[in-house]
Order: C-alpha cells, then structure tokens, then sequence
C-alpha cells in the first residue's frame, strides 16, 4: 500500500497538458459505459453560501476505467469582480480496489476541458456533421475551451464571440483565432451569433433567475446548441422550439429542477448516455433544432483526472505528501 499521495497543483496539471482529442475520447467512452449503466455517479450534493454561487461534491466511479474519485468544486460568478477564479476546487482519487486515496489535483484546468469535451461528443451525435460556424456566447475559460473541442469535430470555418464585454471578446478572437488557425469575428450582440450559426455554446454564469437573452425565431433550423450556464441565456419560447432536446444526466436536471432551475426546460427525450451508447437515436433530420443541456459530471472529471495522473508520474511532476 502507498504511504503517500501526489499532489498536482494547477500548473502541473496544466504542464501535463492532456490532449484534447484524448480527453474526448476518454469522455465518450464514459458516456458509452453509462448509457449501458455501468457507472455509478449520485446527483450532487451541495451548499450554496452566497446567491448565485455554490460548492459541490461530485463522486463517481467508472470501472472499465478503473477511475474513482471526488470533486469538490466552487463556482462564484461575483469572483471575477474580485480578480478571483470563477470555478475552483479539488479532485480526490482513490485506489478503487482499497480505497485509499492516490492523488490529490487542482480541478481548474480538468473542469474546463472535460466540460469541452462533453460538448464535443454530445455535438458529433446531434449536429449535422457538416457543420462550420460556431457562436459563443460568454468568452471566458469555457468559451474558449469550447471552441478547442468542437475545432478537434468539426471543420470550424469562422467563430462568431459575444461577450458583454466588448474588450472580452475582442481579446478571445485574438488569443483563439491564433491558437486554432480560424476566423473568430466579434459580434455586437447575442442574436447576431446565434442566428447566423450551427453550433452555439452558452457559456455565461449559471444563474437561478435566467435573463433568457436568446428569443424565439433565433436558432435556425438545422442548428445544435448547448447551454452549459443551465438556461440562463435561453428564453421559454426558445427552449420550446427545439425538436430534440437531450441532457448529460437525466437524475442531475431533476435534482436541478427540484432547486428551482430549469422551470422552462422541456423534458429531454434522451440521455447523452444512451446516444453515444447507441440505446437512442441522435440527429434523424437535417431541419431538425437539436440541444444537450449539460450540467456536469464527476464521471467525466475522474476519467481525464486519471491519465494526468499517470503522465504527471512519468514526468516527475507534483508533491508526494504522507498520509
């Protein structure tokens, strides 16, 4: 038995630097595995000390991937205000055969590529293949990790970024059009990038109350869409135009719900699982408006926290700490 833990700071996190098309892959294989039900991953529990932000424990457990482990994450929307992270926290691993505890890491860098990933395997399986114009909606952290993703997908001819900070925006078109090698035009308002994409990513603050910016009429026929700040952004009119509506976790929206989100949400026919599984169909026509509402999984965090691990070890990366 180990008589110590690793510890992975964010920056050794970051230095591993897992590759995206890798961390997909890990995460569509998850999905495979949890729409067959074989994973184990309770709604999460959490504590909400100030209005719009929380705390989470998120556990899970994959066994084809032999990954068990737990996040403890913040996200406060008010912490930018305060030259402070918006999302983070903590990923505990454990021994799943013991249980003792292997690894402790920073979940930042995890958090924002893991979510991008998701909405990349949820998009290969309901937008239409062909697709080549983005919207972002937000140009933080998951907006650009975001377009990383659905750039491994897609054949990504220009992004369309919105932010309600005009400054935002034009410094992510500069930073993401250098790193993918695509147009990335500022737009002066949501409706501009929504209505002229394929593919819309929302990824401003998760909000209990939704400012509902994007209208009836906007997303065009066709499109694929996923909101990852719940339905801040998405108006009730808007939601109830789309024809085939899915979520990464059936229990999680419900557990939402009960919280007060998601009162305009219509029922999702499927389970991201049961797509990528094969238990469900994706996409079936080209007019067809299709969404993935995500509300973030542990199973997702522990399967790309595992392989970090591994390569931080073969790099000599991190602390070794007593238990």
């Amino acid at each position: 038995m180990s008589k110590t833990i690793l510890y992975l700071s964010r920056a050794d996190v970051e230095r591993v630097g897992l590759p995206m098309p890798e961390i997909i892959a890990a995460v569509e294989a998850m999905f495979a595995e949890k729409g067959r039900g074989r994973t184990e991953m309770p709604p999460k529990p959490g504590i909400h000390p100030s209005s719009d932000g929380f705390i989470h424990a998120m556990p899970a457990y994959v066994p084809a991937a032999g990954a068990a482990g737990l996040k403890w994450v913040a996200a406060y929307p008010e912490n930018k205000a305060r030259g402070l992270p918006y999302v983070s926290g903590l990923i505990t691993m454990n021994d799943p055969e013991t249980g003792i505890p292997t690894a402790v890491l920073d979940c930042t860098w995890v958090t924002a590529m893991r979510t991008a990933a998701a909405t990349a395997v949820a998009a290969r399986h309901l937008a239409q293949p062909e697709s080549s114009v983005l919207a972002v909606l937000g140009c933080g952290v998951q907006g650009r990790s975001n377009a990383e993703a659905l750039a491994c997908v897609f054949d990504l001819e220009l992004i369309l970024a919105y932010d309600h900070r005009i400054e935002n925006s034009r410094r992510y078109a500069e930073e993401v059009s250098a790193r993918l090698g695509v147009e990335v035009r500022p737009v002066a308002s949501p409706r501009e990038a929504v209505t002229a994409a394929e593919l819309v990513v929302t990824a401003g603050p998760i909000l209990k109350e939704p400012h509902g910016t994007i209208e009836s009429g906007w997303l065009s026929e066709g499109a694929f869409a996923c909101p990852l700040d719940f339905d801040s952004y998405w108006s009730g009119p808007a939601l109830a135009e789309i024809d085939r509506l899915a979520t990464d976790d059936r229990g999680q929206l419900e557990y939402y719900r009960s919280l007060g989100y998601f009162r305009t949400m219509p029922e999702p026919y499927a389970d991201l699982g049961e797509i990528v599984a094969g238990l469900a169909p994706g996409r079936e026509t080209a007019a067809e408006r299709t969404m993935s509402v995500h509300l973030g999984l542990a199973l997702e965090d522990v399967v790309t926290a595992l392989p970090i691990i591994e390569r931080a070890r073969e790099m000599g990366l991190g602390v070794e700490l007593p238990l």
